[in-house]
């Protein structure tokens, strides 16, 4: 391997210590967790190009797709090491690159496409790492999380990205309704094999109103979004065969309107057991309904003859 950063003077230990002009910056020793295009190659940053080219030693989940991408921009891998690093290797394959970052060596890693650790298995490697107390650092840039939700046209003040969704049938409802607990903007990833099935569960736990986005390769020449209600993207996909990677964007689960029938059911069996002030105050939580209308509603029933409460 080539010197260590210590070892050709990176004193600094800062995450991208020294910088000579017309030079990429010299490493400090640590991880460093680079973010790659998910599409477009020439999505990649400039620091990130800096580390692939300076890193003593390079790990990626697929060294094919790193070695393609480094060729592209120019980046020659010399005689340094590209150790391969996946979900199937990790236990013996964690124990050797963190030999490397014991030896003092700047060590960059990178995803197969997208940004380390989010549905990757960079998370065991950064943890191990960090407990051993290495420095660890962010080369930001492409994650299709954040790039579907900007394209999404749905509230990203809030949201939750749950990765691929587990199982299916029954265990995959009970899933998505915890979800959807959450009100916030949920963010999934899924098979183009199986996101017909998805949408099938997502439009009978969210509601077929609800608003989301459908986002297939994302920023590649075959890029396609589809925007409106689960029930418009379940209709629009409808005999199609998918390719690629997808992500799914579902905005908070639409508010559905109580049925009235069942309101004044609850309504009727509340008063006869509170006053109707608290009855009202009840049902409305209950329904979810503002109480002023809710009490208006118990008054009615009453002038109907509906309920014999006291109106207090």
């Amino acid at each position: 391997m080539r010197k260590s950063s210590r070892e050709r003077g990176a004193a600094d230990s800062s995450p991208a210590a020294r910088a000579e002009p017309g030079l990429a910056p010299t490493l400090a020793p640590g991880l460093y967790l680079v973010s790659t295009p998910i599409g477009a190659a020439r999505d990649i940053t400039l620091r990130a190009l800096d580390v692939l080219r300076t890193a003593d030693a390079l790990a990626a989940e697929d060294t094919r797709t790193a070695r393609k991408l480094m060729e592209i921009h120019g980046i020659p891998l010399g005689d340094r090491p590209l150790l391969a690093y996946h979900d199937h290797n990790g236990p013996g394959a964690r124990p050797k690159l963190l030999g490397l970052l014991a030896q003092g060596a700047a060590l960059a890693y990178a995803s197969e496409a997208g940004t380390p650790l989010v549905a990757d298995p960079g998370y065991r490697l950064a943890q191990e790492a960090i407990a051993a107390g290495h420095a660890v650092h962010a080369v930001p840039g492409p994650s299709a999380v954040l790039a579907a939700l900007a394209v999404s046209g749905l509230p990203s003040d809030r949201f939750l990205f749950a990765g691929f969704p587990p199982g299916k049938g029954a265990r995959l409802e009970t899933w998505l309704e915890q979800q959807a607990a959450s009100e916030a903007t949920l963010i999934l990833y899924e098979s183009p094999l199986r996101v017909h099935e998805l949408l099938g569960f997502l439009v009978r736990v969210f509601g077929e109103e609800t608003r989301a986005a459908l986002c297939r390769e994302l920023t590649k020449r075959h890029e396609e979004v589809i925007r409106g209600t689960l029930a418009d993207i379940a209709s629009a996909i409808d005999g199609r065969t998918l390719k690629g990677e997808v992500v799914m964007v579902i905005g908070p689960r639409a508010a559905v309107a109580p049925d009235e029938a069942a309101v004044e059911a609850a309504l009727r069996g509340a008063l006869g057991r509170l006053r109707v002030k608290d009855a009202a105050a009840e049902v409305a939580e209950r329904f979810g309904l503002p109480r002023r209308q809710v009490y208006q509603m118990a008054l009615d029933m009453g002038r109907d003859g509906g309920t014999d409460g006291d109106g207090t």
